[in-house]
């Protein structure tokens, strides 16, 4: 006699059909996409210039997110405050967002200067910092350093900084008689104008009524036109804004220093970049710089900006302790890049990841034949 009893209340469980199979499958496969995509590596494409020339336009990226450590989602969670119907709407009740705490998973690299970095623009405060535009810039100052910029060559703590290969700069050529030889230079030596039809640089007369090209290149490719006959002059030429600090909250109040410094884009500090722990004496000499860190980034209530200083429920603050690290994040094409010179400190919350390979490069201007930039693939990111 068996010992085992069968249980004949219990039915057979039915089998899955293939639909309920394919079901499973592809939800399985999107899970696994998506924690694979915010834990280790995200594809991203460049749409701007502003990298050029050592990210192009249609470059396509992989970006890692192990080299800094993945971070929790920071949009802000509505959790039902009750389950019951509010009468007369046919809506529930729901509680004000709530704002989980951001918190970074360990990585296996510090963010170091001259790592080409992806991050949420920190300007975008109508959105949670993971739903704003991702941008790509270049470290070029880490938390503790001071920068300062003098002729457009990058200093830190009073020491030259590493100079990208790619790094370019604007100018205005001058030339005799704008032609098909100088447009063919131009495009040998790899200036490229993307508000242009094919990309091709076109002939402006400058304020001056000289006539030449207004183009972006790298230091090699402008001693190289120096030495052309046709070329008359090349000088230097960026455009006249107001930067940070002395725009205090960029393109999101009319908050400006009490004490206006005039700095430019190539003669610009020197800045203190803010460290964790770090105490900062605020006067109206500084509060600008830490301004949006109070007011945004570390998510204080209360915190007002009144003739030039920082206030709290009504009260002057006459210090502030800093609770994460920043940097400060530029373009390699110096004089068409939107960057920290205009909004300041990227908060170590707003980092996404580390550039580390170009896997394709598709140029936009090139005919179907040679579309494909060919020895750009595979490329590690420097």
């Amino acid at each position: 006699m068996s010992l085992l009893k069968t249980d004949r209340t219990t039915a057979p469980k039915a089998p899955k059909t293939k639909t309920r199979e394919w079901a499973d499958s592809l939800i399985f496969a999107i899970v696994a996409a998506t924690l694979i995509r915010w834990a280790t590596f995200e594809a991203y494409t460049i749409p701007s210039p502003s990298m050029e020339n050592s990210l192009l336009v249609g470059d396509y990226l992989f970006v890692s997110k192990l080299h800094y450590g993945p971070i929790t989602p920071q949009t802000p969670l509505q959790v039902p405050l009750t389950h019951q119907t509010v009468w007369g709407t046919g809506l529930k009740s729901y509680s004000e967002l709530i704002q989980l705490p951001t918190y970074r998973l360990p990585g296996f690299s510090e963010i170091k200067r001259n790592d080409v970095v992806v991050f949420h623009v920190p300007h975008e405060s109508q959105y949670p910092a993971d739903l704003r535009t991702n941008y790509i810039k270049r470290c070029v100052a880490v938390a503790g350093d001071t920068l300062e910029i003098k002729d457009a060559q990058v200093y830190l703590n009073g020491k030259p900084g590493e100079t990208p290969p790619g790094l370019e700069t604007t100018y205005f050529m001058q030339v005799d008689n704008p032609n098909d030889e100088v447009t063919a230079a131009l495009r040998a030596q790899g200036v490229v104008d993307y508000d242009q039809p094919g990309g091709v640089p076109q002939a402006v007369t400058g304020p001056d009524g000289k006539v030449g090209y207004a183009i972006s290149c790298t230091v090699a490719a402008a001693d190289y036109f120096r030495k052309q006959s046709y070329v008359r002059n090349m000088t230097v030429i960026q455009p006249q804004v107001q930067l940070f600090p002395d725009v205090a909250d960029f393109r999101n109040s009319g908050a400006m220093s009490a004490t206006p410094r005039g700095w430019t884009l190539d003669n610009y500090g020197p800045l203190p970049i803010p460290k964790k722990g770090q105490t900062i004496t605020l006067t109206p000499g500084n509060a600008a710089i830490y301004y949006k860190i109070v007011a945004r980034y570390e998510h204080n209530e209360g915190i007002t900006w009144q003739n030039g200083m920082i206030y709290q429920n009504g009260k002057m603050l006459s210090s502030y302790t800093v609770k994460q690290n920043y940097y400060m994040m530029m373009g390699d094409n110096r004089h068409n890049s939107e960057d920290s010179r205009f909004w300041g400190f990227v908060p170590e919350d707003h980092v996404v990841g580390k550039a580390v390979l170009i896997w394709l490069s598709v140029d936009p201007n090139a005919d179907f034949w040679h579309k494909i930039r060919w020895n750009r693939l595979f490329n590690i990111i420097h």
